[in-house]
């Protein structure tokens, strides 16, 4: 059986100026950067699809950019796995006082709330001041809007209800119809689409629902339904790009049937 010992001498070699992988040696922080994040996604993926097989793999990628990432650090004097593993060892801890200390909490709410608090407070004392701090620019958009909401929405800058953001939205709608009646410049018309996007989140995030999931299930949705689409077409002896609107229309209200029966 294999240890994380042994994933860690994997990457010393692959690391090794001498008799390493050219293209593992040649990597940095910022050019693995991208791969780290493709790899999470890969891991929601297979757990989106169920597919158990494939998330043990997507897993072990994912653990694997940790190793690349500590090894590089290793060798620049900053840090190595092991601070990782106390770091994330002793924030675990410092978070679950009811499981490692003897504070009471009862319920999965009451451990949000002070899981929370210990991280506002661990902002605090990184002088990060603004409720804002700390969240990832890197994050996907949707993802990002949503945990900005959250986090006003702690102070009470928010929508009691969800209704009223309905009305935002459709303000939103005609701002952005406005500006493209206008010939308005990209820039305006970028605004204006950003600022429906955020709105939508904030709907979504009010209906307990994530926005970047929805927005994945949105377009496997799209992409199955469309391959519906090509087939029916193709089986038909009909082109694709020969076909107007209303027919490729047809074909996608049948295919949207044939997925309901």
């Amino acid at each position: 059986m294999s240890d994380i010992s042994e994933l860690l001498n994997i990457m010393r070699r692959l690391r090794n100026p001498q008799t390493g992988c050219p293209w593992d040696i040649q990597q940095t922080f910022h050019s693995i950067a991208p791969y780290t994040v493709e790899e999470a996604y890969e891991v929601a993926d297979a757990i989106e699809r169920n597919d158990m097989k494939e998330l043990t793999e997507e897993l072990g990628d994912l653990l694997f950019q940790v190793v690349f990432h500590a090894q590089m650090a290793e060798e620049q004097g900053l840090f190595g796995f092991e601070d990782i593993v106390t770091a994330i060892s002793e924030k675990l801890i410092r978070r679950h006082p009811h499981v490692f200390g003897d504070a009471n909490i009862i319920s999965a709410e009451e451990q949000t709330n002070a899981w929370e608090e210990h991280k506002a407070r661990e902002r605090r004392q990184k002088d990060h001041h603004s409720v804002l701090a700390g969240i990832a620019k890197s994050l996907p958009g949707l993802t990002r809007a949503a945990k900005l909401q959250k986090r006003a929405a702690k102070v009470g800058f928010d929508w009691e209800k969800i209704t009223p953001i309905f009305d935002k939205l459709a303000e939103e709608a005609d701002e952005l119809k406005a500006e493209l009646v206008q010939n308005a410049t990209w820039d305006r018309i970028e605004d204006e689409i950003g600022d429906m996007l955020f709105t939508v989140v904030n709907i979504a995030r009010h209906a307990q629902i994530d926005p970047e999931l929805a927005i994945r299930r949105a377009n496997a949705k799209f992409e199955a339904r469309f391959q519906m689409v090509e087939k029916a077409v193709a089986e038909a002896g009909e082109n694709l790009a020969d076909l107007n609107i209303d027919r490729l229309e047809a074909y996608w209200i049948q295919a949207k049937r044939n997925e309901n029966d």
